[in-house]
This record gives C-alpha cells, structure tokens and sequence, in this order.
C-alpha cells in the first residue's frame, strides 16, 4: 500500500476503504446515506455511478447479501482506489459480489453499450454526482477537483443513463445539495416518477445541506416530499439515533411508495 494512502473502516468495520491521503475524494456519510437507500432483500443488481474508491457501492454489498454491484468510474486512479479495496482481505467476502468498470457515465447510445454500460440489466441504480459549482471551490488537486466540480447539464447526463441501464420499475437513487432540486426534477422527466425527496438538516431549526432523492423508472406517481432527516441531537456532534443506524449500515431508508411491486414501506 501506497505511503499516501489510508484504509478505514466503514459500518463498524464491516468493510474497509483505501483512499488517497492528501488528494482526491475522500467518502464519508453522504457515501454511507446514499447507500441506506437501497433497500430490500434477495438478489438485487446494483450500478454505482461515479463510484470513487467505491464506497456507497461496497456499503449496499455490505448490508444486503444478495446484492451483486458495479462500480463505474472514469477516472482510472480512483478506480485503482476500488480495485486496491476490492483486494482487501478484510473484503474477501463482498469481493465476489462487487465488480469494476472504468467509463464515463456521460457517454450515450453505441458508445455507452461499447463501454460496458448495458440497457435495463440493473434494478437500482445510485449516484453521488459532483455537486460544486465550478466556482464553488477551486482546488489544485486535479483528483478532488473531478470529483467535486459539477459540470452544466450533469444531472441530464447521469440520470439520462441511469434510466438506460435500469430494468423497468427500477429505482434511481441519489444525493445531491438542496440548491440541485429543479435540476434533479427536470432531468427526471418522464424517465422516472413518483419522486421523493427528503431533506437533510445538521440540527433542529438549521437549513439543509443536503437532499436525498429516489424515483422509479417508468412510474407516474406524483412527487413527495418526506419528513426531513436531522443529523445531530441538540446542539451536540453526536448523530441521531436512527441516522446512526443509517451511517454505520444497521437501517436502510426505504421508499414510500412501491418500487417493483413490493408494498410501500410502513
């Protein structure tokens, strides 16, 4: 392992991640968020978009066993981060389950076919896009910079391919900033309905900093907005007991409304 590299521990130490040390970008809970979203039991086939080192991937691996995952990245340091995690002994048992696939999430048509990105294989799909303006925050870092910038039309592109790579009845799963919420809807289209949004708060009486967004290929339920989520308990640093369990792979965050013919959830 590289001098400039860390492996840490996720879910408990569940499963672990090798992540660069001083560049690139580094996962934490909007990772392990992403990932509660993905709920069910049984084999699931799970496309991770923009995976990184691969840590909302290897996350929904490790709290459902039957979910097999691809990770897609197109950038090939960051897919050699997945790989390196990948050959941890102490992921020898999600290695199986988990598979890498270095393309850009952009492409369209022949191309995307041509770089391994099938139609309608998957039955959910998760994304943790860049979500910087490009202004945002400038960083010499050409790694973190990648991963963070959000380029014109980015939401487009990304759910654009998601809804090709979905089976019919399909969940799109994604976390954004509250800010990208028009964007997300009018990129959602008529690919995807029945929309639910749930806001995400530091503490009680903050404004959000982040939305968790989940839809269903081909559905035409209307749009929900769900009781937000509150990070932290008073004015403490110690997180809420339910988005603990969220953080550390205990709960998923399940939907409303039905996906794929299950019951809507209680």
């Amino acid at each position: 392992m590289a001098a400039a590299d860390t492996i840490d521990a996720f879910h408990r130490g569940r499963f672990h991640l090798v992540q660069p040390k001083g560049g690139g970008h580094r996962s934490g809970m909007d990772a392990m968020l992403l990932a509660a979203l993905v709920a069910g039991e049984g084999p699931l086939s799970v496309a991770d978009l923009g995976a990184g080192a691969g840590a909302a991937g290897l996350a929904v691996a490790s709290r459902i066993e039957g979910a097999r995952v691809l990770l897609v990245e197109r950038s090939p340091a960051m897919a050699g981060y997945a790989r390196k995690s990948l050959a941890l002994p102490e992921n020898r048992h999600l290695a199986d389950r988990v598979s890498i696939l270095e393309a850009d999430v952009a492409l369209t048509g022949r191309a995307r076919l041509a770089a391994g990105l099938e139609d309608e294989v998957h039955d959910h799909v998760i994304m943790n896009p860049p979500f910087n303006d490009a202004s945002d925050r400038r960083t010499p870092d050409a790694l973190k910079a990648e991963a963070h910038a959000k380029e014109d039309g980015l939401f487009e592109r990304w759910i654009r391919t998601a809804g090709a790579i979905m089976k019919p009845g399909g969940q799109l799963s994604l976390i954004a900033r509250p800010e990208s919420i028009a964007e997300i809807v009018d990129a959602c289209g008529r690919r995807f309905g029945g929309i639910e949004i749930t806001a995400l708060h530091p503490r009680p009486g903050e404004s959000a900093v982040r939305i968790l967004v989940t839809a269903v290929k081909g559905s035409r339920a209307r749009l929900l907005l769900r009781a937000p989520l509150v990070m932290h308990e008073d004015d403490s640093h110690r997180f809420s007991a339910f988005v603990d369990d969220l953080n550390n792979g205990r709960a998923a965050y399940p939907r409303q409304g039905a996906v794929r013919g299950k019951a809507p959830a209680p």
